[in-house]
């Protein structure tokens, strides 16, 4: 087979293996926080300046999150590949959902990173509260 072509197969089943991971690590994201007390209100809420992988509420806070799943560490932390651009998209779409969701208004809004890494057969969750946009 032309090596042109095992790269291009190889580059989607990877990208098919990511989506599903990514997928898992946001569902094992919202179990994570369900038991932490905190109430599911939407995963994936989307706009067209960005994606917010999870909304959650505790309290008088609505909690914005940003899940990052990680099998190894070889190709860095989780919360590094949060970036300031990608900080500014999720800025914009936090704001548009609070503009749709009047509901939330007086909440306090606040921004988490929570790192899923796999590298074993348990889960380790390591969660970055209200980080800095």
């Amino acid at each position: 087979m032309d090596g042109r072509i095992c790269r291009e197969i190889t580059r989607l089943v990877m990208k098919g293996f990511r989506k599903k991971l990514g997928a898992w690590g946001e569902e094992l994201a919202r179990k994570y926080f369900e038991e932490k007390g905190y109430e599911f209100v939407a995963s994936n809420w989307q706009k067209k300046s960005g994606e917010i992988d999870l909304i959650c509420r505790k309290e008088n806070e609505i909690v914005f999150v940003e899940v990052k799943t990680r099998t190894t560490p070889a190709f860095g932390w989780g919360e590094d590949a949060v970036t300031k651009k990608k900080k500014e998209k999720i800025s914009q779409t936090m704001d548009f959902f609070l503009l749709e969701n009047e509901n939330y208004n007086g909440f306090f809004p606040r921004f988490d990173i929570l790192v899923v890494e796999i590298f074993s057969l348990r889960p380790r969750f390591v969660h970055f509260e209200d980080v800095e946009l």
